[in-house]
């Protein structure tokens, strides 16, 4: 069975964003950038499916700007076998990314499709459900676990009540949660064979897909910094204050 495993180029989570001067957007110039965490969790388990014998094959595909490539190739190292990079210049929205892996899918035919619930960078978690949507595969959100039975995938899925058990009829789509697993650490070795790996780059227009925004960004703006607290005496002065605000009454 073949596995393909979406990844996205995203601030580095250890890094404090900034937001440009003129408010039209993330400042990006000169900062660490990586692997959303969650893609990072992704290709964990698309590698640990193969190593039981369960996936013969693992692709990586990413979409977004050249450097995209280094995202990628560090899913090489980590243990995927190819990569295709679909090089856009602005950014590509989440259905425009669900149209053009689905033409992906179609191109490749995996058996399974997983991905990162939601990209750090805007939080969106709508692209593995699109993708689903688009295709009309079964899909197992925030999942903690995944097994291959047969013809079949079985998702553990985190929900408010607790744990959600799904059998899904493959192919079909997977997205991860945190508790899925711990990505490994690539080695050196297995670094410098991931530049010899193939890497195929495509555009959005080989697949006829129109990835042009529909949304357009008015502002981008800091959260408001939170203001210090202040210390009371007592619980009688407590509640005065509370009821000076409004909350008590």
């Amino acid at each position: 069975m073949k596995v393909l495993v979406p990844v996205k180029r995203v601030l580095d989570y250890n890094v404090k964003p900034r937001v440009k001067a003129d408010g039209s957007g993330v400042d990006l110039a000169n900062v660490k950038m990586s692997m959303n965490p969650f893609d990072e969790i992704a290709v964990e388990e698309a590698i640990r499916l193969k190593e039981k014998g369960a996936a013969t094959e693992i692709v990586v595909v990413s979409i977004g700007e050249p450097k995209a490539q280094e995202t990628i190739r560090t899913a090489l190292a980590m243990g995927a076998d190819r990569g295709i990079l679909v090089t856009a210049e602005d950014r590509v929205e989440p259905l425009g990314v669900a149209k053009l892996l689905a033409k992906i899918v179609e191109e490749e035919q995996p058996g399974l499709v997983i991905l990162g619930k939601q990209a750090i960078d805007d939080d969106n978690n709508q692209t593995g459900q699109m993708l689903a949507g688009l295709l009309g595969w079964a899909q197992g959100t925030f999942a903690s676990k995944v097994e291959i039975a047969g013809e079949s995938a079985v998702v553990t899925r985190e929900v408010d009540g607790g744990l959600e058990t799904d059998t899904l009829k493959l192919p079909a789509i997977v997205t991860t949660d945190l508790r899925l697993n711990e990505p490994r650490y690539a080695s050196l070795p297995n670094i410098m064979k991931a530049k010899s790996k193939p890497l195929a780059q495509k555009t959005a227009a080989d697949f006829g897909v129109d990835v042009a925004p529909r949304i357009k960004t008015l502002k981008v703006a800091e959260p408001a910094k939170r203001q210090a607290g202040v210390k009371v005496a007592d619980v009688d002065e407590l509640v005065m204050k509370l009821k000076a605000m409004g909350v008590a009454k």
